[in-house]
């Protein structure tokens, strides 16, 4: 039989450091054997040099690019992003390090094949900035991906969409406790962990997810972080308020 493995599944850090701490936290070293990152390490938080040393001492078996990681590091522009979202893509590019941000134009576009049961990417098995927000944008994603089990981001909320047979469905996960998904033969499911760092869902906590091959499983998780310190960072950092006022609800 091959041998068990555990993933520690990131998605949407945008650079906020103590999201990504507390995660490490509820996380330590031995609960799980290596980390993937579904993108957008940088974006909207403060801190986007010390989450990716952070992230790169993890020492990750793959991490994709998010459409923010392209536009801090100027594979593109920013220019179809909102207001904000620009005005923090460009404080972004001009606060990395010249490593850093060589680091992130050097991550390779989703999707990625983990083993031959998992594949992961930012937006869809089919175009790594589209969203996929309902069953009908799943379905063309469940279609399209190679893997039974997809794990995907940028929408930056908590879902998981099935295709059994001829049908498809889909649930939110229940967000005052683990939630456990067992990885069941013959369905193929698009999983999203949510947001380490700026979750969308109307719960504050950072998202993060657990798959454990020996099931298979993913544990699906939230943990409180300091959100009062991560908006200081943002206060201080002369980024729009909104950025910091969002996080204390979620949205």
């Amino acid at each position: 039989m091959p041998e068990a493995v555990r993933y520690l599944i990131l998605s949407d850090i945008h650079a906020n450091l103590e999201a990504l701490e507390a995660v490490l936290d509820a996380a330590p070293d031995g609960t799980w054997d290596h980390a993937v990152v579904l993108g957008d390490l940088v974006g909207y938080g403060a801190s986007p040099n010390p989450v990716i040393d952070l992230v790169r001492a993890l020492n990750p078996i793959a991490i994709i690019r998010g459409n923010h990681d392209k536009a801090a590091c100027g594979i593109e522009d920013g220019s179809n992003f909102n207001h904000v979202a620009r005005v923090a893509a460009l404080w972004t590019g001009e606060s990395l390090t010249g490593e850093n941000r060589e680091f992130l134009r050097s991550l390779p576009a989703g999707p990625v094949t983990i083993d031959e049961h998992v594949e992961f990417c930012h937006g869809s098995p089919f175009d790594e900035d589209h969203y996929i927000f309902d069953t009908d944008d799943a379905r063309r994603a469940l279609d399209a991906g190679e893997r039974p089990l997809c794990l995907f981001g940028h929408t930056h909320l908590p879902v998981v969409f099935r295709r059994i047979g001829d049908t498809y469905d889909g649930f939110l996960p229940e967000g005052s406790v683990d939630t456990l998904l067992s990885i069941e033969p013959e369905v193929r499911y698009m999983v999203n962990p949510g947001s380490v760092g700026q979750p969308r869902d109307g719960d504050p906590r950072a998202a993060f997810a657990i798959y454990d091959s020996r099931g298979p499983e993913v544990v699906l998780r939230r943990v409180h972080y300091p959100v009062d310190a991560a908006q200081r960072r943002i206060i201080s950092a002369g980024l729009p308020a909104s950025l910091a006022n969002r996080l204390a609800v979620g949205r």
